[in-house]
């Protein structure tokens, strides 16, 4: 793998102006772009205007040190998702470990040495990046999830949970540590022990459905979940746009393929039985298909997936 990564921003946190001066210059001319914070304080401050690839940050530092920095980052949900790298000249395995305990995912020791840190970087980078990936293929492949821990905190979600869980709970934020309180609840029941994979639990919001999906446990102690919302009306958009349909046939055609017949279509719609076979002969024309039985088997289909 290269030790470069160019496009990529690293948030370097540091006291020492020597380190800084180094670091800049070394990542620079491995064409990153390069943020500096004096102190942890100011790390978190920089982090409201903008979030980097990656952090790297001193441990010992006056006022607010890298671990308490790393601490107060890892519990903003908007930067979990970061790599931090420790940068420390204290050799005592207690302090590596107390660094990896705070959430770092790695460590160097000082002085640096310039290959080790690059190569570092971009093992980190090339993972994080990965994993945003996967989460976002997830999204685009109708699978919107997230993974939370044995303690119920949320490791990660994607974009689309996050954007879904915002809008129907306005009080929580994506930098939450927790998801909201009705929605933990239902994962909390679906980490039981006794649950099996693909069990289900489903909440009304508002006009929204809301069903959460237990997928399976990882071998990293997280439990992965789908979130899966359905509003009023997103059966019929969806007929309508995959299959060309009107507004009104694609009504009739949800009720068809609920296994409703003629006339118990019409009462539900107001609508004559004759309009009802009207609308169906238009919607086997635009299917390709010939009868009820081959139209269902499509609509029922194209709603699952």
């Amino acid at each position: 793998m290269s030790d470069k990564d160019p496009g990529a921003t690293i948030l370097v946190v540091d006291d020492t102006p020597e380190s800084l001066r180094f670091l800049t210059a070394t990542l620079e001319q491995a064409g990153m772009t390069v943020l500096i914070a004096v102190d942890g304080l100011a790390a978190l401050e920089l982090l409201e205007h903008g979030t980097p690839d990656l952090i790297l940050m001193d441990a010992v530092m006056p006022g607010l040190d890298g671990f308490s920095t790393t601490r107060r980052i890892k519990s903003d949900g908007r930067f979990r998702h970061v790599p931090v790298i420790f940068m420390t000249g204290l050799t005592e395995s207690e302090h590596v470990v107390r660094g990896l305990d705070a959430g770092a995912v790695d460590y160097v020791h000082k002085p640096i040495v310039v290959d080790e840190l690059l190569a570092r970087v971009s093992v980190h980078l090339a993972n994080a990046r990965i994993t945003q990936s996967s989460q976002l293929a997830l999204d685009t492949a109708g699978r919107p999830s997230f993974a939370v821990d044995g303690e119920g905190q949320t490791v990660w979600l994607t974009p689309l949970v996050a954007e879904t869980i915002e809008r129907l709970f306005p009080a929580w934020s994506p930098r939450a540590l927790h998801l909201p309180d009705e929605l933990a609840a239902i994962v909390r029941r679906l980490q039981d022990p006794a649950v099996p994979v693909g069990a289900q639990v489903t909440v009304q919001m508002g006009d929204s459905t809301l069903q959460c999906s237990f997928l399976r446990q990882t071998s990293a102690r997280e439990w992965l979940f789908r979130l899966t919302e359905k509003r009023e009306g997103d059966a019929e958009r969806v007929l309508a746009e995959r299959h060309g349909l009107t507004s009104r046939e694609a009504e009739v055609l949800v009720w068809l393929s609920r296994g409703k017949q003629n006339r118990e279509i019409s009462e539900i719609l107001e609508i004559s039985p004759r309009t009802v076979n009207k609308h169906l002969e238009q919607i086997f024309q635009k299917m390709g298909v010939e009868n009820r039985a081959s139209a269902t088997a499509i609509a029922v289909a194209t709603l699952a997936g």
